[in-house]
Parts: structure tokens; sequence; C-alpha cells
């Protein structure tokens, strides 16, 4: 058994964490690759992993969701891979080996924000070649296992899995977003996604982020209709939507009193791993614990 599969078969739920970019944003951050702060701004990273543990998280995750050559390529960081990935898991580490309850440290994978062929220029091989080369650091770093997350497209998750798996024996789970009418914006439907994920050799599959709680239950509702005995669901949904204040700062109109509401109903369905997404903070996640 795996230390994942053992964390939450002997646990009656596990308690993710929230969002990251909302809480960076919140610190300040305003442009440039997120994960450069886990070199520049290493108090303010840690500072955030803290909070989550405070408010009962019993995972953490890495600020890295952004760390392939791809993602940082964008910002002009390409060659900051290693770097910028092992900082990340290495803070987490620290704050998780000093909490009063154990926390696992999920070394986070995003999407590379590139189209495969034929829709686009990324081969296969390239994709994994870059997943392998995050998941090696994420590891020299520290973590406990791999979160694949946020992924549209089933041969993006395929070439996550079989790259990470190159680097590293540790542990993989995996979540898609259903933003786009209860399907991923590749078409792909929560129930398609709990076998091809299956089929890949995951246990600990669902879905993040998305279109809030309601959606979220939805999706979800679907996928424990056909996930075999032996899946761990993942549910980590945004707090709610995405408004503009007067000030035009953006905020998310899930409270924390919403999001107590999805934690009990999300352990109702049987997910035994539930956290938030976008919006999500410290705050969110102690409501949801009390709720737990």
């Amino acid at each position: 058994m795996d230390k994942l599969i053992e964390f939450l078969s002997t646990r009656p739920f596990v308690l993710g964490d929230g969002a990251m970019g909302t809480m960076l944003h919140a610190a300040g951050l305003e442009s440039g690759a997120p994960e450069a702060w886990n070199v520049e701004r290493p108090d303010v990273i840690r500072g955030i992993y803290q909070a989550y543990v405070d408010a009962g998280a019993q995972v953490i995750t890495t600020n890295t969701f952004g760390g392939t050559r791809y993602r940082l390529d964008g910002h002009g960081q390409a060659g900051r891979v290693a770097e910028l990935n092992r900082a990340g898991a290495a803070l987490a580490r620290s704050v998780a080996d000093a909490a009063g309850h154990p926390v696992l440290v999920a070394g986070d994978i995003g999407p590379t924000g590139e189209l495969f062929e034929p829709l686009g220029t990324l081969t296969a091989a390239d994709a994994r070649a870059a997943f392998a080369e995050q998941a090696a650091t994420l590891a020299a770093g520290g973590v406990d296992f791999f979160l694949i997350e946020t992924m549209s497209a089933l041969e993006e998750v395929q070439a996550a899995v079989e790259g990470i798996r190159t680097a590293s024996d540790l542990p993989i789970a995996a979540t898609m977003t259903f933003d786009t009418h209860l399907r991923t914006m590749m078409g792909v439907k929560p129930t398609q996604a709990v076998q091809a994920l299956y089929d890949l050799g995951l246990r600990v599959i669902g879905a993040n982020c998305g279109n809030g709680p309601a959606e979220t239950e939805q999706i979800i509702a679907q996928m424990v209709a056909v996930k075999p005995t032996d899946v761990y669901l993942v549910a980590q949904s945004n707090a709610g939507l995405p408004k503009v204040g007067p000030d035009d700062t953006i905020h998310f109109d899930g409270t924390p009193e919403i999001m107590a509401v999805y934690a009990r109903k999300m352990r109702e369905l049987g997910v035994h791993y539930i956290g938030g997404c976008c919006g999500t903070t410290p705050a969110h996640i102690a409501a949801m614990r009390e709720a737990l």
C-alpha cells in the first residue's frame, strides 16, 4: 500500500488546503511567475503553507502549479525549473514536518498550457520529458505524492503520469477541471475521466477548480456512480465564482459557510479527500474542518 492510499484509508476523511494564487495576490503578487516567490519571498510562501496547516489542512500543496519549463518560459524563467520546484517543495516539507498533526505534502503539477499535436505543436514525448523534469525536483524537495491537477485533456494527464513514473515511484493523484457544461474544455465527461485515469493505474482521482460547489456536487455524483471500489475520490472546488468589486479587486462569492456545506455534501457522497481551489482561503478551510 502506498503512502497516500494508507493515509486516506486510515482516516474518515482527509482535509486538503485551498488556493495558492488567491493568497499570493492578496500578499501583493501582481505579475511574473508565482513559483519565483519560492526563492524570492520564501517567508510569504512558508506563511501560506502554515496558515493552511493552522486551519486544519492535512495536505498542503506546493507552490509549483506552473512549474514546468513551458509555463515558466512564459515568464522568462524556463532555466529555473529545478531551483523553483525544489524550493517550493522544501518549504512545504519544513512546515509539514513541524505541524502538530500528520500532514502530507502534495507536489503540484499543472498543465503545460500548450496544445498537443495535431491541435498544437506539443508532442507527447516532449510533454513527458517536461513533467519528468518537474517531478524529479519536487521529489528531491521532499514531497509525499504528486498531485496532477486542473487538467482538461486526457492525453496530457497520460503524459504527466508517464513522465512522473520515469522520475519517481511516489504516489500520484490526478484531478481534472469540468468547467464547460459539466465537461472539461476538451470535452471529457466525469465518467470518462474516472475510467481513463483508472486505466492509467491511478486510484486517487477527482475534480478541482470549476464553477463552484453546486457544479462540483453534480460532477462528483457522476464519478461516484461509476468509480471502482478501490478508487478514492478527490474534490477541490473553487469557492464559488469570481466577482469584480467596486475597487476592481476580484473576490469569490463562496463564503466559508457555503464551503462548509459543500464539504459536508462531499463527505456524504463518499469523497475521501476534500479541499478547495481558487478563492478558498484558510478561513474557508477552517470552516470546512468544523463542518466535517
